[in-house]
């Protein structure tokens, strides 16, 4: 399935887009929680690969991957495993630098390519170092989303956005993930410096963390991924019910911001 062209229809439909982060090999039950966050209504799926040095991602996601290694999680059980999932909305992993390479670029993105993911986020691969994995994934149809910070110049986040696929990822905040009492200020004008420069879908990320939230920062922004809020959520015990609960309770709340915007309601 085409990650871009699965956002841009349903963006078209006039649907704030949602993306939940699940981490990957988190207990025996993670790929029921895919699933279960899929029927809740997501519209794609951040599949975490656990590493052991995890520089974008704060305590709860640090403490997830740390808890998956601790499991023997490791990147080519995980990915073999989302094979068997068969939910109708397309995969991407997330995942950094150093298990790509140590698979190799060709294998790691024809592996991915097999279990059926259709992209991958790489965040400590910047723009200027695409070179071989970046045309391995292209080669084997795996989207590459790249990520725009806050303090992206605006000659480089036009060139993030030009050489993203199937996504912008709008950093929201500057430093790691975990949940926030607020949304940044930043946010609001990262997602509006991304839609000024490109027509790919613009997701925000990094610190949304409620319902109010995410509908906050879909003011500036096609939809929004959210992380930590749900996996802390997964580590005080709770398992495919528990993150269905949290999706809905995002889902519904955009749902209703899309309604009142249809109708011409400001509120």
């Amino acid at each position: 399935m085409n990650l871009e062209t699965h956002l841009r229809a349903r963006r078209a439909e006039g649907r704030t887009l949602l993306v939940p982060y699940v981490t990957g090999g988190l207990g025996a039950g993670w790929l029921d929680v895919v699933r279960a966050v899929a029927a809740a209504g997501a519209d794609a799926i951040e599949i975490g690969i656990p590493f052991s040095d995890p520089v974008m991602d704060g305590a709860t996601i640090q403490e997830a991957s740390q808890r998956a290694l601790d499991l023997d999680a490791t990147p080519a059980a995980i990915i073999a495993d989302a094979a068997s999932l068969d939910v109708d909305i397309p995969l991407v992993v997330m995942t950094y630098y150093n298990p790509v390479q140590h698979a190799g670029h060709q294998r790691f993105a024809s592996s991915l390519a097999e279990s059926g993911i259709d992209a991958a986020i790489v965040p400590d691969l910047p723009l200027d170092e695409l070179d071989g994995w970046g045309e391995a994934a292209d080669a084997a149809g795996i989207e590459t989303v790249l990520l725009a910070a806050p303090t992206t110049t605006d000659e480089r986040l036009r060139a993030i956005c030009e050489r993203s696929r199937g996504f912008v990822y709008g950093v929201a905040l500057m430093g790691v993930t975990g949940e926030r009492r607020a949304l940044a200020a930043q946010a609001g004008e990262m997602g509006r410096r991304c839609k000024a420069v490109t027509d790919k879908p613009v997701l925000l990320g990094v610190g949304i963390s409620t319902p109010e939230q995410a509908c906050e920062a879909a003011e500036s922004a096609d939809g929004v991924i959210v992380g930590s809020a749900l996996v802390r959520r997964l580590l005080q015990g709770g398992g495919p019910e528990a993150a269905a609960t949290f999706v809905s309770e995002l889902r519904s709340a955009l749902d209703v911001r899309d309604a009142a915007r249809a109708s011409g309601d400001p509120t």
